[in-house]
């Protein structure tokens, strides 16, 4: 039994109208493409402005410090599992305050990552500010209680379409101001 229906292989294609529809159309696209690679003028940053950026992964002291399991405790246990210590595993949330000129930029709390909430916490913020000297201070606590144990202080002179990069880390010494 054969099918009536539309069939590709017999029907036949008129190559004198299908090769100009196919110019036309890959000329509209090519000139779309054009446009959209050009138009609207991408502008990064006002000619008067930088940018500052907050970029750091840091990971909270522990919640609940380490204790010594008794003896009963450890009776208990296999052998291959008597650890004297015991360490809960999760962290306290990094409190970030970031100030330029005496007035806030930044202040994020940022929890722990993982199902356990053991893991570091991630920020990552970014806001444009006037080009000129500031001052900025950026304060981070890593503790339950919420103090700020990292201070660091400096005085940027940012140029105008500028990137200054404000990161953490503890092995170098504490903040980082780069830019």
């Amino acid at each position: 039994m054969h099918d009536k229906g539309f069939d590709m292989s017999t029907t036949p294609v008129n190559k004198w109208l299908s090769y100009p529809l196919q110019a036309v159309c890959y000329g509209a696209f090519v000139a779309v493409v054009g446009y959209f690679s050009t138009s609207p003028a991408y502008v990064h940053l006002p000619p008067d402005e930088a940018l500052v950026k907050l970029s750091l992964q840091h990971a909270g002291q522990r919640k609940l410090p380490c204790r010594e399991r008794t003896a009963e405790e450890l009776a208990k246990l296999a052998p291959n599992m008597r650890a004297a210590q015991i360490c809960e595993r999760e962290r306290a949330p990094v409190a970030i305050a970031v100030e330029m000129d005496g007035k806030p930029l930044f202040t994020v709390v940022a929890p722990p990552t993982g199902l356990s909430r053991d893991g570091a916490s991630t920020v990552y913020r970014r806001v444009a500010v006037p080009a000129g000297e500031h001052r900025f201070i950026a304060k981070l606590s890593d503790t339950v209680d919420g103090d700020y144990a990292f201070v660091g202080k400096r005085t940027i002179d940012l140029k105008p379409g500028r990137v200054l990069v404000i990161d953490f880390d503890p092995k170098e010494g504490g903040w980082l101001f780069r830019g």
